[in-house]
């Protein structure tokens, strides 16, 4: 994985970056932003070939846990297990002890899968069940 801070085509981070996000224009570049200028979040990818496949961002929260804010996975590239392959990579690289996520239902059994300890939040928007995903590591 690269760090995407310096990333020469912001663009397709963005495109990437609003997959997984609501898809509003400015809120996606704004959290971009964030990425770029808080030394607390970190933006890494992956390239194959000369194409971003996938991103993963995280906000440090300790030394050794952190809270995974966006995952995305180029639409080509999905169902292959990059997804849980970024997550590890990262847990790995960066001896990781704990790493927790808020998603909702469309994401849940992803998380569930790898290894994630699931706890609904409940509706935490207007008919929007969300959910704390937590994963100790080592």
């Amino acid at each position: 994985m690269i760090n995407l801070r310096d990333y020469n085509n912001q663009e397709e981070i963005i495109t990437l970056l609003a997959e997984c996000m609501y898809p509003d224009v400015e809120r996606v570049k704004r959290e971009y932003e964030r990425y770029r200028n808080d030394q607390n979040r970190i933006l890494l990818g992956r390239i194959e070939g000369k194409n971003l496949v996938g991103i993963i961002g995280v906000i440090w929260l300790t030394e050794n846990e952190v809270e995974l804010k966006h995952i995305s996975i180029k639409a080509s590239k999905r169902r292959q297990g990059l997804g849980k392959k970024l997550i590890y990579e990262f847990i790995k690289e960066n001896q990781i002890k704990r790493i927790e996520v808020e998603t909702d239902k469309n994401s849940v059994n992803f998380y569930k899968k790898i290894g994630f300890k699931i706890t609904s939040l409940g509706e935490k928007y207007s008919g929007v069940e969300r959910y704390k995903c937590i994963k100790d590591c080592y």
